[in-house]
Parts: structure tokens; C-alpha cells; sequence
């Protein structure tokens, strides 16, 4: 974090969303774009000016000042945006801390009803999460130019439709804390389990999952049974980050990683808020999920059937074929029950052609059943499929051995 580039990745995953709030405010949410570009200007200008002057006393003030510099030089060449001058210009260094609440509003402005609900987790990993392009197809599952578009006739709603950057009504606010929670769940992933680039793991995206969590954990309206059980699933998954890696920054397996490495503080902290999440009646995917995570954290080895009932749960609430999967890994844990995870991947790999972890989890899976020759069919469709580079060299080492399998 010493490093200028460093400090501008950070202030982009963390501060970003912030600031690009902020702006909308100011300039209304009609002019989403222009907040999102005098953003990126500002963090270029970071780029270019911080390795020769140096890192700024509060980067983050240095940043918000930059971007409401270059919104006012836009705003001051078109005449039909003049009239928003002044309330750009009441903005101060402090906005960049107290953005908090805009941040919120335009979260769930962003996950508008009227807006297909693909389009709504799009448009808010991009504004909010400060996901590119591929990364939010990659966590989609769809195509980069299907999102592209996507962004384009959101944000084209958005200009045209007037709504403005407030919080909603109760009648509409839990409707739109759904999709919220949709998009942090895929932003969490993204940052858990990286699908593109150099590393295998992207913590400032885990971090920034949580932090918009706790976001809507402070505004009474939507701390909610459900965002709790959130927020309780990415603070056990995120207690794991440190030891999910190993000094190359490979992958390691669960059985692999050193648990005195988890972040133990993480862990209780999940285990209390998933507690406050289960006094009512509410029952929601993720307080399913969190329960799963938590099995896996506090018993050494977990109890396998009981995650398998788990995900019977989980699939009752929200079938998904990457849920039997998951599903699917955990029976292959049961005794004598591997024959039977087998045969359940495979009877969903018509639902899953492009996802990289379901040959590859067929492939460990046909190399404990003895069959190094089907598992390495598996492992080489998996690398032929979109990958992080340490997925790839794991893959790498996974097909080698199985040459050298009897």
C-alpha cells in the first residue's frame, strides 16, 4: 500500500463507488456517466502524477477533489448542464467520507424493479462494485457483449426515467434489498474465487462485498434477517482467505489449508451475526448457505452428511445446478458415496458447458475412483475453458498426475 498504484487500486475497489455516488447526487442520477468518467479521469491523473509528487495526505480527498474538478470542467463547457455548477460546487473533501448514504440510495437505485433483474446486478457491480466488462460476464455466466449491453440500456433508463437519488419507500425498499443482496453475493464470489487474471484469489473484492454488506446493516430499514445471514456467509467464506493460497499464491484445497491461518476474530463475528440472523421466522438461500459455511468452520474434518442435507435445503429454496454441484462435492465426501457424485455431475453438465470447476471437480473425482484416464479427459476440457492463471497451473499439475497415476 505504499506504493502509488497500490493505493490507487485500493482507493478504486474501496472509494470508487463512493465517490461515483456522491457525484450522482450532485449531478443526478441521469448523469451516472459523467460521475463514473470524472472518476476514471481522476484515478488516471492519480496514476500519471502520484510516482513523481508523491501520495497525497488523504488520497481519498486528493481523488474526490480531482473527480469534482473534471465533472465541473464538463459541466462548465455544456450550457444545458450549467445550472449543476453550484451544487457540484458545495462539494468538499469531506463528501469523500460522509458518501456512505449515497452509496446506499444509488445501491438500490440501481437494483430499480423496472429494470430486468440481470440488468439491476450488472449496473451495480459496475457503478457500485467497480467490476469491468468480463469480470461481471464471468460472474454471470453469460457473454461480455450481452453485458455491455445490458449497461447501455440501463443506463439509458436511468437518464430517461427521472427517478431520483433517494431512498425508497418501505413498500419498495425489500424488493430492491434482494437484488442488492444478489449483487454482493456475486461480487464476494468474484473476489473468492478469481475466473480471470493473475491471481486466485481477489480479497479488496471479498472486502468490498462485506463492506457494502455492513452498509445495509447500519440503515435500520434494511438490516433485515436475510442481510445479516449475508454478510454472516462472506465473514466465514472470508475468514478462509488467508490460507487459500500458498506462497506461490496457487490454490490450496480445503483439506489442504493450514486453519490456524483463518481469521479466527472473522469467524466469531460470522457465527454472532448468524445467530442475530436466525431469532424469526425468516429462512432465506443464504441463511443456508452461511449454516453450510459454518459447519466447515468450526469441525475438523466437517460433517459431511449433514452439508449434503444442507444443500437439500438449499435447492429446495433456490435450485441451481452450480448448487448441485456444490451438492454433489460434498457427497463424493460421504462414505461410499462417490459412485453417486458422479453420477449427479455428470447428469448436470449439459446446465454447465462453460464453467470451468465442474470438469475439474469430475476429474479429481474420477482420479480417486482409480481412473486416471478419464480424469484426465476432465482436466483438459477444464483448461480449455476460461481460467485464472493459478486455476490453470492447479489444472496443469492435476492433469500431470494424472500420467503418473497407475
Amino acid at each position: 500500500m505504499s506504493r502509488p498504484a497500490g493505493v490507487v487500486e485500493h482507493l478504486f475497489r474501496h472509494s470508487a463507488g463512493r465517490i461515483v455516488a456522491t457525484l450522482a447526487r450532485a449531478l443526478g442520477p441521469e448523469r451516472l456517466d459523467l460521475a463514473e468518467e470524472a472518476v476514471a479521469d481522476a484515478l488516471e491523473q492519480a496514476l500519471r502524477t502520484w510516482p513523481q509528487a508523491g501520495i497525497p495526505d488523504n488520497p481519498r480527498g486528493w481523488l474526490f477533489r480531482a473527480a469534482r474538478n473534471r465533472a465541473m470542467d464538463v459541466v462548465r463547457r455544456e450550457q444545458t448542464l450549467r445550472t449543476l455548477l453550484p451544487r457540484l460546487g458545495e462539494l468538499d473533501g469531506h463528501e469523500a467520507d460522509r458518501g456512505t448514504d449515497d452509496e446506499l440510495v444509488l445501491m438500490l437505485l440501481c437494483c430499480h424493479p423496472a429494470l430486468p433483474t440481470v440488468s439491476q446486478v450488472a449496473l451495480t457491480l459496475k457503478t457500485v462494485g467497480g467490476l469491468g466488462v468480463n469480470e461481471i460476464a464471468a460472474a454471470l455466466l453469460t457473454k461480455p457483449a450481452t453485458v455491455a449491453q445490458r449497461l447501455v440500456r440501463a443506463k439509458k433508463w436511468l437518464r430517461e426515467s427521472g427517478k431520483p437519488l433517494s431512498l425508497p419507500g418501505p413498500d419498495a425498499l425489500e424488493s430492491r434489498v434482494d437484488s442488492v443482496l444478489a449483487v454482493l453475493y456475486l461480487l464476494f464470489n468474484e473476489g473468492y474465487d478469481a475466473t480471470t487474471g493473475e491471481v486466485a484469489v481477489r480479497g479488496e473484492l471479498c472486502g468490498e462485498a462485506i463492506r457494502l454488506g455492513r452498509l445495509l446493516l447500519a440503515e435500520p430499514k434494511t438490516d433485515l434477517p436475510r442481510v445479516r445471514a449475508l454478510v454472516a456467509l462472506m465473514l466465514l467464506q472470508g475468514s478462509r482467505l488467508p490460507a487459500r493460497v500458498d506462497r506461490e499464491g496457487d490454490l490450496l484445497l480445503l483439506d489442504e489449508q493450514d486453519r490456524d491461518r483463518w481469521d479466527h476474530a472473522m469467524i466469531a463475528e460470522g457465527t454472532r451475526l448468524f445467530e442475530r440472523a436466525c431469532t424469526g421466522p425468516e429462512m432465506s438461500a443464504y441463511h443456508v448457505e452461511a449454516a453450510i459455511a459454518l459447519c466447515h468452520s468450526t469441525a475438523s474434518p466437517p460433517d459431511w452428511r449433514r452439508i449434503v442435507d444442507l444443500y437439500d435445503d438449499l435447492l429446495a429454496l433456490r435450485p441451481s445446478p452450480v448448487a448441485r454441484l456444490n451438492r454433489a462435492i460434498a457427497l463424493s465426501m460421504v462414505d461410499g458415496a462417490l459412485g453417486s457424485a458422479i453420477a449427479e455431475l455428470e447428469a448436470i453438465e449439459a446446465d454447465l458447458p462453460d464453467y470451468t470447476l465442474l470438469p475439474a471437480v469430475l476429474g479429481a473425482l474420477w482420479l480417486r475412483a482409480g481412473d486416471p484416464v478419464r480424469a484426465a479427459e476432465h482436466y483438459r476440457r477444464a483448461l480449455a475453458l476460461p481460467c485464472s492463471e493459478p486455476q490453470r497451473r492447479f489444472l496443469t499439475r492435476r492433469l500431470t498426475a494424472c500420467a503418473t497415476t497407475p
